[in-house]
């Protein structure tokens, strides 16, 4: 499709998010972040701190994490871009969303958009990881609530969860 400059000062790009293409214009300078809330309205990516520390920001893009407030969103034309709204299959919440709920992986909230979509990478990429790995893929979502074990134990509790139904699939 290419980026095209529709309105002055603006750029005009498709963009894959969560498996639906969509279209739209933007400011050059927007970060992925800005784009997702602001012009597309998915506010479950969340605003921390703007300087990729904390992973409250932290989106799929073409399956892997990346912090959604360091990258422009121009960056993104033709790749898929993964978002917490994208997880769960209408009322059926994806397991990561399940666990979570359930051990309190998720206190105020204000991180678990971030550590969920960064946790779902690590489960499609390794299904059976130790609680050491589960730990290292985590290190750059901050919590000011759980003391981290309760996501620990959610993330372990959802790869269980995941290859469950991978078992019952096949």
């Amino acid at each position: 499709m290419g980026i095209t400059a529709t309105v002055p000062g603006k750029v005009h790009i498709t963009l894959k998010v969560n498996g639906e293409e969509m279209e739209v214009s933007f400011a050059p300078y927007k970060t992925l972040l800005e784009v997702l809330r602001e012009d597309l309205g998915l506010t479950g990516t969340k605003h921390g701190c703007e300087l990729g520390e904390c992973g409250a920001c932290a989106v799929l893009v073409d399956g892997a994490p990346l912090l959604s407030c360091l990258t422009l969103a121009i960056e993104c034309e033709g790749r898929a871009i993964e978002t917490i709204e994208g997880l769960a299959n209408g009322p059926e919440l994806h397991p990561l969303q399940e666990a979570f709920a359930d051990l309190g992986g998720s206190q105020c909230g204000y991180c678990t958009p971030g550590a969920i979509m960064t946790a779902k990478a690590l489960l499609d990429n390794e299904p059976e990881p130790s609680s050491q790995r589960i730990k290292e893929a985590m290190a750059g979502n901050l919590c000011r609530c759980t003391g981290y074990q309760q996501i620990v134990e959610s993330v372990e509790k959802a790869a269980g969860c995941c290859r469950h139904a991978e078992r019952v699939k096949a």
